[in-house]
């Protein structure tokens, strides 16, 4: 079953997809996947369709979707990252982006807002930039008020209740990412697995997720160069029964980043991200049985 919330320029902003059953105490998340692109942001920009798609994580959502027929949700947005991103500080905003002051409750200063990947993106990949001119503060809140917290008001709710159900919940942040750095000078690992350095989820989890890429062939890091956004680092809190893990996909595995079609790649990787997906639900519920089951 799917469920969203209406916006004035989306009729569905996210969608959850449930199982028939839920087993399993893990929510798989794909913020970034989304590619409804309104046509007043389009027109807006100074770059085409395909240029604003440099930031999405073209397809993970689909990549991930096994899970729901391993007992899991799988939620994701269906706006893109470039309109506004919700793995950041919901004001997490660039001064130099907007046409009108803005309030002493927005964070400034942060490195990702320096890099113009602020909750309202001021550049896609590559650092292009998104708009000739600056933009109204009202644009800002409109999409902060009407995607961003909808969508962290559900995450926050379906989290809670998975907890309530097991005891504990891990939410597994799924994302992609170029398969090389900015300069171009280094290629990047298959996947890289972030935990914010062992804070915010069971080392275990993270071990078996590690064990299994790499028993599928895959080369994985931990925690560099992504060390996990703001929903890793917000819902992470491993003493209060949250967990924490994000997940960054190499796109050369599965995509054309030239184009951003799928290649033929896609289907081996669908099938070893399944026996991820799998490996870490079992984890998951391995680990947290034991913790609510003390011993005698």
């Amino acid at each position: 079953m799917a469920k969203s919330v209406a916006s004035p320029h989306f009729n569905s902003p996210f969608e959850i997809i449930s199982p028939v059953r839920l087993t399993a105490p893990v929510l798989f998340n794909s913020p970034h996947s989304g590619r409804i692109y309104p046509e007043h942001f389009v027109a807006a920009s100074r770059l085409d369709a395909l240029e604003l798609r440099r930031s999405e994580d073209c397809y993970v959502d689909q990549l991930f979707s096994t899970a729901v027929d391993l007992g899991a949700p799988l939620m994701h947005a269906l706006f893109p990252r470039a309109y506004v991103d919700v793995n950041r500080e919901p004001y997490e905003l660039d001064p130099n982006m907007f046409s009108d002051p803005l309030p002493r409750a927005a964070n400034t200063r942060s490195l990702r807002v320096a890099g113009g990947l602020g909750t309202i993106p001021r550049v896609v990949s590559a650092s292009v930039e998104i708009y000739p001119n600056r933009i109204p503060l009202a644009e800002a809140y409109e999409r902060i008020n009407n995607l961003y917290k909808p969508y962290h008001a559900q995450l926050q709710r379906l989290l809670g209740d998975i907890r309530e159900t097991f005891g504990a919940v891990l939410i597994v942040d799924c994302h992609s990412m170029p398969s090389s750095t900015r300069d171009r000078r280094s290629v990047r690992s298959d996947f890289v697995l972030g935990d914010r350095f062992s804070m915010t989820c069971a080392p275990e989890i993270v071990d078996t997720a590690e064990r299994t890429l790499t028993q599928c062939g895959y080369s994985v890091a931990c925690n560099r160069p992504f060390a996990g956004g703001y929903i890793t680092q917000k819902y992470g809190v491993p003493r209060s029964g949250f967990h924490a893990l994000q997940i960054e996909i190499n796109r050369a595995l599965y995509l054309n980043e030239r184009t951003l079609e799928k290649t033929v790649g896609f289907d081996k990787l669908f099938l070893n991200i399944s026996k991820v997906c799998a490996a870490i639900i079992d984890s998951a519920t391995s680990e947290f049985s034991a913790t609510q089951c003390p011993a005698e």
